[in-house]
């Protein structure tokens, strides 16, 4: 037989751009390894500049970036990175979003509108990443948008068990902030064991973001704590109104569960001010030291998630597992 033989071992190698470094240091911790350094830096024309101190030739790259506010500079980087990789020779590049930027553009709602979503796929795939691990897309669909493997994970578990061992004893019930998000809600629901699903109609103006109306609440709340789920808290004001009109038609409490943080404008404000008894976050987005003053904020690591989850990509297991066959 011809030619050289040589078995060669893996090598999993971390990376992280500077949106949320905090999150991206306890997922290497996690794992038993640390951020490999690099130099990044902003031009004064605002133009960005990355550079990894160490080879990454030959290795199983996953670069971790939020795409928080400034979010289209953080992307920029996030791009830059990957296709750094790339021509570094890298031999797998798997992108972790722990909040995929502009995942709320995933369809047109009228003519001559752009799917961003299915963009900034494009543009992750043409920098040279071969799989996507994505945090509590806004839906589902947007795994279609890359043409390569994307592990979609939920922060279900973790709120959910945070949930249980706080409100466990208390007559439940799950609701979801509008009708498109019901199944999610189910999955909550069959997780607190089968505890009532509801719903709030709510209408949205198109040609207003980040506002909503919410009209009334299907399903029965009267007495039960309900826990309100969403995948995102932006601007704060969907939610509260969900929030309102539980307590309205006779809930017990409120407790809010969202993934995402991402607390835009008066979020902090309307949620100190909201009926909810608590809100419950995860940190896949950088949380403010005004944020973590609010009283009634908690907020859990997603670390955890993230990280057993790159390791089953890194030793070829199951990702899948993790969530009971839905992810």
């Amino acid at each position: 037989m011809t030619g050289i033989h040589k078995t060669t071992e893996k090598n999993l190698m971390v990376f992280s751009g500077r949106a949320h470094g905090a999150l991206a240091q306890e997922v290497a911790d996690a794992l038993g390894t640390h951020l490999v350094p690099m130099q990044a830096y902003t031009f004064a024309n605002s133009e960005i500049y990355v550079r990894f101190d160490e080879s990454v030739r030959g290795c199983d790259a996953f670069v971790i970036q939020s795409h928080t506010a400034p979010v289209n500079e953080w992307i920029m980087e996030h791009l830059i990175m990957v296709d750094a990789l790339k021509r570094g020779s890298a031999k797998r590049i798997t992108v972790v979003l722990p909040f995929y930027g502009y995942a709320r553009q995933d369809k047109k709602h009228r003519g001559r509108e752009p799917i961003s979503a299915r963009l900034m796929a494009d543009l992750f795939k043409t920098a040279g990443a071969d799989r996507l691990l994505a945090v509590d897309l806004h839906t589902a669909q947007i795994q279609g948008f890359f043409d390569g493997p994307v592990d979609h994970l939920m922060a279900l578990p973790i709120l959910s068990e945070h949930v249980l061992q706080n409100y466990g004893d208390e007559k439940l019930a799950v609701v979801s902030p509008d009708a498109g998000r019901i199944k999610v809600a189910e999955w909550w629901s069959n997780r607190l064991g089968g505890v009532p699903l509801a719903f709030i109609h709510k209408t949205r103006d198109v040609e207003r973001p980040n506002q909503s109306v919410a009209n009334r609440v299907v399903g029965e709340v009267e007495g039960r704590t309900c826990i309100l789920v969403d995948d995102m808290i932006d601007s704060g004001g969907t939610i509260c109104q969900a929030a309102e009109a539980l307590m309205q038609d006779g809930a017990k409490s409120v407790v809010i569960a969202a993934t995402h943080a991402i607390f835009s404008g008066p979020a902090i404000e309307r949620l100190s001010g909201s009926v909810a008894r608590e809100v419950v976050v995860t940190n896949t987005l950088p949380i403010s030291e005004e944020a973590h003053a609010m009283e009634k904020l908690t907020v859990l690591s997603i670390a955890p998630l993230l990280s057993r989850a790159i390791r089953e990509v890194f030793e070829d297991g199951s990702v899948t597992s993790m969530f009971e066959g839905r992810a």
